[in-house]
């Protein structure tokens, strides 16, 4: 069914406002439409997480009498320790009228009791003693210690003052505030209320939750459900209009009893795309005004604002009625509720910051932005000791393939990165702006159980960022290439290249101040590994050159060709070390074909592609990593401090020697390392011997 005759000219006045408007400019638009509700008076319970609408006075002060701090006993202070006498106890909602301490006596009190007349300090029980004497009556206590006058003694008003303002207009009410309420005696709280909204799915194609047997062309109605749920969380209360078929006069029917039933936010999805029967915009620009129908984000582009003016409704008195509707697409119309609704409904709730919480977390894994327009990505976000930057700080997960369509992005999902229109993959390491949509209490689950989707990388793209301001403090420049069809198609995460940031950020001491700068993806090409490492050795002077993954035995394992290809100097040894390393934890390592060496200033080391395998090889090189970085540099002075020659000797002449010159040191001496290996010590200096064959090994 077309748009009505009559409509025409509202329709029009919405076509000219359908270019896009930015994410913060929508908001704006929208938070200057808001009116705050007019406030109501509820139970003090009901005032859980809402905003006060006056001010709250205290009545009389806390405490209102001199109460006790500890359980002890009120004394004279310039009595002094000594025995006294126990005339009467003051405890806890005891008045103690008529009780009066005087010189040579004591009350016993206890904590939050009152004062009596005469006392002017407490002296706690742990230091007094109880006096056992069958002869006397009354009982009777030794004070150990000398007090001062005002000693445990809370004073009146000492924590709120009589007419004091305990809390003020706008705050808002949490469980410590409903206590200061109840202490206050204020039981009918002032609040701004929460909206009632009104939640709306349109589209033929949709049936029930409940529906057993979809038939063909129907899928069942997703967003209705989830816009409810995500309006309950707001604390409001939520009308369910159902489902509205793609008929005009079925959507202004069902409008109409939303409207009367004097809901404050009407909030549909579907029916505002470009569609012949998306009806939704035409019969929001005949009840109202459409500021907007078109916002520059992704996702959420066809995000249509208005406002609807009940003038029409003779049931209803004035009253104006905020509308969003939201896109049809699950994710999008539940970023879009995230990033507009939710401010909205704080606003209207009377809150003073609307915006949602922001946050910097740094990528784990890089992410491919997209051209055109600026990205609100789909992440799980956490709390890490170490960030990847040797600091603590929140890091960013991708939840995976961010289609506007699939809603299993948002599963587990607490907050959106804020990535801009560039087309360029950004690496993981970065530091992006986080918005939080909800609790963060919950990552600690999701850092064991998270099960990751592809990323959006498109395929053989190639992921590179000098982070400039690391790369200018850095005294090591160290960069990380991810070599991987996998990655670089966006079939799957980069989980070795984050894990490698970390190792390397972590050791920078060790490695004489090594920073992370630089890291790429690139497919299993030879070509492709081979430009990226001339780039960073002849161009970008690394220090150090880390690739991980291509070191195995497959077709597509070319890793090592190519960086053969470019080292003038193998270095044989560094790969030794690191295989024995793995060979501890897997027989498998002695698999890995990797290579290393120099090229000009830069050391290149390929690395096994597997993440626990990066960080046991890195920890097997770290103890001669910064000696052989700033040997490369040319500073031939620099030498092991515990490195000395090496001679191959028979065992005779080392017992001998040992004999000679050792034993005469009384810390030398020979013990067992291992069942293969003797090892002969003396002082700073050591020396290994084969069990079997009786010859040195190393010095």
């Amino acid at each position: 069914m077309g748009v009505r005759m009559e409509d025409t000219s509202k329709l029009t006045e919405c076509r000219t406002k359908s270019t896009m408007v930015s994410a913060d400019e929508a908001l704006q638009i929208v938070l200057s439409v808001a009116q705050r509700l007019p406030p109501v008076t509820v139970p003090l319970l009901d005032a859980l997480g809402k905003v006060l609408a006056e001010d709250i006075r205290a009545p009389d002060p806390l405490p209102p009498y001199p109460a006790s701090v500890k359980d002890g006993y009120a004394v004279i202070a310039a009595d002094g320790p000594g025995e006294y006498s126990v005339i009467a106890e003051a405890r806890a909602g005891n008045d103690g009228v008529g009780v009066i301490v005087t010189p040579g006596t004591v009350a016993y009190v206890t904590t939050g009791g009152p004062i009596p007349d005469g006392a002017d300090a407490v002296v706690q029980v742990e230091d007094t003693e109880q006096i056992e004497n069958a002869l006397v009556e009354s009982k009777r206590v030794k004070i150990l210690v000398q007090t001062n006058e005002g000693v445990d003694i809370r004073p009146v008003g000492c924590d709120i003052e009589q007419d004091a303002i305990v809390l003020k207009s706008g705050e808002r009410v949490g469980a410590s505030e409903i206590g200061l309420l109840a202490a206050m005696g204020v039981t009918m709280v002032k609040v701004y209320p929460t909206p009632t909204i009104g939640v709306l799915s349109t589209g033929d194609e949709l049936s029930e939750p409940a529906t057993k047997v979809l038939s063909r062309g129907q899928i069942r109605d997703s967003n209705r459900a989830m816009i409810l749920a995500a309006a309950v969380q707001q604390q409001c209360k939520v009308l369910d209009l159902g489902i509205a078929r793609d008929n005009e006069d079925e959507l202004e029917r069902i409008l109409d009893t939303a409207l009367s039933a004097g809901i404050d936010i009407l909030l549909s999805s579907g029916g505002v795309s470009m569609g012949d029967k998306d009806f939704v915009k035409p019969l929001l620009a005949k009840r109202g005004t459409v500021y907007y129908s078109k916002v520059f984000m992704k996702p959420g582009k066809p995000l249509t604002f208005a406002e609807i003016n009940l003038e029409q409704a003779e049931s209803i008195m004035q009253k104006k009625i905020l509308a969003f509707g939201l896109p049809g697409n699950p994710v999008s119309c539940l970023v879009c509720f995230d990033l507009f609704v939710v401010p909205t409904i704080r606003h209207l709730s009377g809150w003073g910051n609307t915006h949602l919480f922001r946050v910097q977390a740094r990528l784990q894994q890089p992410i491919k932005t997209d051209l055109a327009r600026p990205e609100f990505h789909r992440a799980i976000i956490r709390w890490e000791v170490n960030d990847g930057s040797g600091n603590p700080g929140f890091v960013a997960e991708s939840t995976g393939h961010q289609r506007s369509s699939r809603l299993l992005s948002m599963k587990a999902a607490n907050a959106l990165l804020e990535l801009p229109a560039k087309g360029s993959v950004i690496s993981a390491g970065t530091s992006v702006s986080a918005i939080i949509i909800s609790d963060l209490s919950s990552t600690s689950i999701c850092n064991s159980s998270l099960s990751f989707d592809p990323t959006s990388a498109s395929k053989g793209s190639l992921s590179q960022e000098i982070i400039s301001d690391e790369s200018l403090n850095a005294e090591v420049r160290v960069a990380l290439l991810t070599v991987s069809d996998t990655v670089a198609s966006g079939a799957g995460p980069d989980r070795s290249g984050p894990r490698a940031v970390s190792v390397v950020n972590s050791s920078s001491e060790r490695l004489g101040g090594a920073r992370v700068v630089a890291t790429a993806v690139v497919p299993d090409e030879v070509s492709k590994i081979k430009d990226v490492l001339q780039r960073w050795s002849d161009i970008d002077k690394m220090d150090l050159i880390l690739t991980l993954g291509g070191t195995g035995f497959t077709p597509r394992d070319v890793t090592p060709e190519a960086t053969k290809e470019l080292i003038e100097k193998e270095t044989p040894g560094l790969i030794h070390v690191m295989t024995q390393e793995s060979l501890k934890v897997t027989p498998f390592a002695m698999l890995s074909r990797s290579a290393a060496g120099i090229r000009g200033s830069s050391l290149i080391i390929n690395m096994p592609g597997n993440p626990n395998a990066v960080a046991e090889c890195m920890e097997s090189l770290l103890p001669a990593l910064k000696h052989a970085l700033k040997q490369i540099k040319g500073d031939k002075r620099e030498k092991h401090p515990r490195h000395s020659l090496v001679v191959l000797v028979p065992i005779e002449e080392v017992l001998w020697r040992s004999r000679k010159h050792l034993l005469k040191d009384a810390e030398a001496k020979f013990t067992l390392e291992a069942p293969s290996l003797w090892v002969v010590r003396e002082g700073r200096c050591s020396l290994t011997l084969c069990a079997r064959t009786c010859m040195p090994l190393c010095v």
